[in-house]
């Protein structure tokens, strides 16, 4: 795949994202940083889509693009500091917070046991804060029929939850 006007900037990041992606994570060995490499280099590329070498100069180019924004990442990574997570064995834990830790975690393994477009709806919802519109947009559907995931998913959970306090 070469670029210019034959190929769009478009077209190349859909069909190179996840190669790219691959790369940037052996530099990396981390997805996070990997993705923010792939995407400043592509953000570096874009301005100067149209002046890029043509032919098998293309392909190594892009690649090496893809390895200096790694390597930025990286420095970036090393530079910031490691916080300091001693005085938080000192702090009080209250009932409260311990209480909503375990609340939290309990929901979050109801949500597993979802099946997985009600749990992908779940969590674009109200992890993610999208309006209804939108994670229909996301999962490929009506608006209605996302909302009928969302509410029978929560009506899942309140169940299992409520199930799980009568046993208590």
């Amino acid at each position: 795949m070469t670029a210019g006007p034959g190929v769009s900037f478009d077209s190349y990041v859909r069909a190179r994202s996840a190669g790219l992606l691959r790369l940037a994570w052996l530099i990396t060995r981390d997805w996070e940083d990997a993705r923010d490499a792939v995407q400043d280099a592509f953000a570096s590329l874009y301005p100067r889509w149209s002046r890029l070498p043509d032919g098998d100069r293309f392909e190594p180019y892009v690649a090496r693009c893809v390895v200096n924004a790694c390597l930025a990442v990286i420095r970036r990574r090393r530079a910031d500091p490691v916080p300091d997570t001693s005085v938080l064995a000192d702090a009080p834990v209250t009932g409260d917070a311990a209480d909503q830790v375990v609340e939290s975690d309990r929901l979050w393994r109801l949500c597993g046991q979802l099946p997985s477009v009600q749990r992908a709806a779940v969590v674009l919802r109200f992890y993610r804060d999208l309006s209804f519109a939108e994670v229909a947009e996301v999962l490929g559907c009506r608006e209605v029929t996302a909302r009928s995931h969302v509410h029978r998913a929560v009506a899942a959970m309140r169940r299992q939850m409520e199930e799980a306090n009568t046993d208590e």
